[in-house]
């Protein structure tokens, strides 16, 4: 049994070192964000629905708080489940972490794509948020800037996640090995 758990810790580092690397990279393209790792495409598609939620959420602030609450609960909801579930486990900061440093990125790309608005959008109709927010702020110069803040803290975050899964990728093994040495009647 805890051999098992050693190649699911492997599995899981593995994976989450694959995810933040592409996220890093080719998520950064046009063609890596539309040829993604399912599992990536699955996380974009359930954050793109908490996306438009937080617009309807933070929709009764006021229109820049509207056009900022997409992206805003994209990080917000992240941070709350890193809070409610370090609570009870600091294995969770594994999915957790990863989860808020996968939506920053994409908030950075978004973010970065402002002053082109080349991203496809939900319709054709449909406002560009950050264009509109850069606009109004007279800030659109500093999209880049800002994109890359996001980006790198994204970064930081998915380099967490990958650091605590090594961490307990090691404390498990070092489980296994120390109850391996262990011999029954064996005086210490």
């Amino acid at each position: 049994m805890n051999k098992l758990v050693i190649v699911l810790d492997i599995v899981l580092v593995a994976m989450v070192g694959y995810f933040t690397w592409f996220m890093s990279t080719d998520y950064q393209t046009f063609h890596g964000r539309y040829h993604m790792p399912f599992v990536l495409w699955i996380i974009d598609t359930v954050d793109l629905f908490i996306h438009e939620g937080g617009h309807f959420f933070f929709g009764f602030m006021g229109q820049m708080i509207y056009f900022m609450g997409g992206s805003l609960m994209q990080i917000v909801l992240p941070s709350l489940a890193i809070y409610v579930f370090l609570r009870s486990s600091l294995r969770s900061l594994i999915g957790t972490l990863y989860w808020l440093g996968h939506n920053l990125i994409n908030v950075s790309v978004y973010i970065g794509d402002a002053p082109y608005r080349r991203l496809p959008l939900i319709s054709d109709s449909a406002i560009h948020d950050w264009n509109w927010i850069f606009n109004r702020a007279g800030m659109m110069d500093s999209a880049e800037m800002i994109s890359s803040v996001v980006l790198a803290l994204g970064i930081i975050s998915c380099c967490g996640a990958t650091a605590t899964a090594v961490y307990f990728l090691a404390h498990d093994f070092r489980e296994v090995v120390v109850s391996s040495n262990e011999i029954p009647g064996r005086p210490e």
